[in-house]
């Protein structure tokens, strides 16, 4: 039988290797970044271009590379900053045998978030993986406001016999310096990266630009809000606390408790 009954020849042009991905065909398509756009850009438009092109069931698409490790990070972000909370949530219900107190000082966590991000966008900075690092040093930075205050409002409420108001009040006056103190240290020290210049500054600066932002706001905010939530925080743990001191007094001894047999 010939040749030719079953096949045919012609000149053409085919690819020297066949690239293979989880046994399946693949293509990988290669793309720079635009003058002023940031990955996650890129990666939107790359996302809508594929939705309105309406590819068939059969062709699936995925990034590969650095586009992959961005995705990869962004996925794992949420855990890290919950990973964070639950560990410093912990430390601190151990150091001050409380369950109410932590929360007071995870509340100043948030505006130094918002500052961060503030002064990311005002500055016209992405938030890369080198900003998410700030922003973590910011949870050790920020919390030690509250703990300063919170420590010595304890300490004169145990040791003192005063109120609680009194005792978060003479705190905040007494410990208002070196609170001061230690976060314009902080600051000034994070100012060389952020307007640093020379080889790599431009992966410094997100870090610098994102603690002084952060402790900037937190440091305006949290000196008001910290007496405060301490104070609502404290009254809602008494009130808890009479709470269930009423229930096992009227279980155990109240009018309604049945008689002890003799």
């Amino acid at each position: 039988m010939p040749l030719s009954a079953f096949a045919s020849w012609a000149d053409g042009s085919q690819p020297r290797s066949v690239n293979h991905q989880d046994e399946s065909l693949a293509t990988t398509i290669s793309f720079n970044l635009a003058p002023g756009k940031s990955l996650s850009d890129a990666v939107a438009a790359v996302r809508d271009a594929e939705g309105s092109i309406d590819m068939p069931s059969a062709v699936h698409g995925s990034f590969q590379g650095t586009a992959k490790v961005f995705q990869a990070s962004l996925a794992n972000e949420p855990v890290l900053i919950g990973a964070a909370l639950l560990a410093v949530y912990i430390v601190l219900g151990m150091l001050y045998e409380s369950y109410i107190h932590p929360l007071t000082v995870i509340s100043t966590l948030p505006p130094a978030g918002v500052g961060a991000v503030t002064a990311l966008i005002l500055f016209k900075t992405e938030f890369s993986i080198i900003a998410m690092i700030g922003l973590i040093l910011l949870i050790g930075i920020v919390k030690k406001n509250a703990i300063m205050i919170i420590d010595f409002a304890l300490d004169a409420e145990r040791a003192q016999g005063l109120t609680t108001r009194e005792a978060i009040r003479q705190a905040s006056l007494l410990r208002f310096r070196p609170i001061m103190m230690t976060t314009f240290a902080a600051m000034f020290g994070a100012l060389p990266l952020a307007v640093g210049w020379g080889e790599g500054s431009e992966l410094r600066r997100p870090l610098g630009i994102a603690i002084i932002g952060g402790l900037l706001v937190s440091q305006v905010l949290t000196l008001i809000t910290t007496p405060v939530v301490y104070l609502y925080l404290d009254r809602f743990r008494k009130r808890s606390a009479d709470e269930r001191l009423f229930s096992r007094g009227v279980t155990a001894g109240g009018p309604d408790a049945p008689p002890e047999p003799a």
